[in-house]
């Protein structure tokens, strides 16, 4: 019975001193739960105040690249400008055509603009005329330009301080300019090139080939050395210009004439003939009177060989009808013996020369590719613009 009066006399006690509500009552509040039951107070400040700095770094992050954006975009425009005014500057200075392709290099442009310098440009002129042919395309890199006019917003020149790059003559073009799509350029070496193809003379088509080096002209040409020229009239004979040239049997014709015993007798009565086939005289007395004798002498080794040495050309005041049995043609004959080494030769020229442009520009060498010949460049002080204009009027 003590016991269970302690009890209830410290129950109503606590009762007294802390009173518990049965349910939620109004003006009281959980110091540590906010109305939804999360956690509040500082815990909970520190948090928002963590997400409004986020906020903050966010907008501050897109503000700045927006910012770069406009900057890296004004400045592409900037480029983009003055490429377009350096494309007209060159196209008046060097009285081209077509407008050439400028590329600045370099970021940000606009400081080398204020400082009126640009590190280096790319130059790209396309079909360009040098004498008789066209340069399918001169690439030039430029190295520390110097502009002239009030910038960024008036380019007036400058001056090139240095230069390097490349001329590609191509075959493709020659082929079109020189051979009018019936010879055709292939490279014969690092040096050289091979034309073959046709050539229209005395009413007929005879296949052409010839042979020629390539290599400098003074500083700023190219020139040819045309070689081996020959035109091959059908399968018969060989014509080549020159002094040491002539009109000659193939091999093949050769040995058709040495196994046809009427054709041989009829060269054979040439005297001439025997001078220029190196055959003893009285070899061929004995050939025009006995059958076996000449069956000897046509089958003799070289004999194919030493008709091959006899120039038609010797043969016609002596049997103006020989060539005709021979297979050629009397009147293309004639039109064959009236072209000469050099009119070939102009035909085929491939010689150029670089254009003039202010200041030094020159060939350094010159090597021959499977696409046409390239020629590589060099050069400095070289004014575009009113700047050119003025360095020409102040030479005069």
């Amino acid at each position: 019975m003590r016991s269970s009066t302690r009890v209830a006399s410290h129950r109503s006690t606590n009762d007294q001193d802390h009173p518990v509500p049965d349910g939620p009552s109004e003006g009281w509040a959980d110091p540590w739960a906010d109305g939804a039951g999360r956690p509040s107070g500082r815990r909970g400040r520190k948090r928002t105040r963590r997400f409004k700095n986020l906020r903050r770094l966010v907008k501050a992050g897109i503000a700045v690249a927006v910012a770069l954006a406009f900057l890296v975009l004004g400045d592409r425009f900037a480029v983009l400008f003055a490429e377009r005014k350096t494309e007209d500057q060159l196209q008046k200075s060097l009285h081209l055509e077509a407008a050439p392709q400028v590329e600045i290099d370099g970021f940000p442009f606009l400081t080398q603009v204020l400082d009126k310098r640009i590190d280096t440009a790319h130059v790209t002129v396309p079909d360009l005329a040098a004498d008789r042919v066209s340069l399918a395309r001169v690439h030039a890199t430029a190295h520390d330009v110097r502009l002239d006019g009030e910038l960024p917003s008036h380019l007036t020149g400058g001056t090139v301080h240095s230069v390097d790059g490349d001329v590609l003559l191509s075959f493709e073009d020659l082929d079109r300019e020189l051979g009018a799509s019936q010879v055709r350029f292939s490279r014969l070496g690092h040096d050289a090139i091979r034309a073959d193809g046709q050539l229209p003379i005395g009413g007929q088509r005879l296949g052409l080939h010839a042979q020629a080096r390539i290599g400098r002209s003074g500083d700023r040409g190219v020139a040819t050395d045309i070689s081996r020229m020959r035109l091959d009239i059908g399968d018969v004979a060989v014509f080549r210009p020159g002094r040491n040239g002539g009109l000659r049997l193939t091999p093949k014709a050769a040995r058709a004439v040495a196994e046809q015993r009427d054709k041989v007798r009829a060269m054979l009565a040439v005297p001439v003939i025997a001078e220029r086939a190196g055959i003893d005289r009285s070899q061929i007395r004995d050939a025009m009177r006995s059958e076996s004798a000449l069956e000897r002498l046509t089958g003799t080794p070289g004999f194919v060989g030493k008709l091959m040495k006899v120039n038609l050309f010797d043969v016609v005041a002596d049997q103006p009808d020989l060539p005709e049995k021979l297979g050629v043609d009397p009147k293309l004959m004639g039109a064959v013996r009236g072209v000469t080494e050099p009119q070939l030769a102009d035909q085929l020229n491939l010689s150029f020369e670089l254009p003039k442009t202010p200041g030094d520009l020159r060939i350094q060498r010159i090597t021959v590719e499977r696409d046409g010949i390239r020629a590589r460049l060099s050069g400095g002080s070289l004014p575009f613009g009113d700047t050119s204009k003025a360095r020409a009027a102040g030479g005069r």
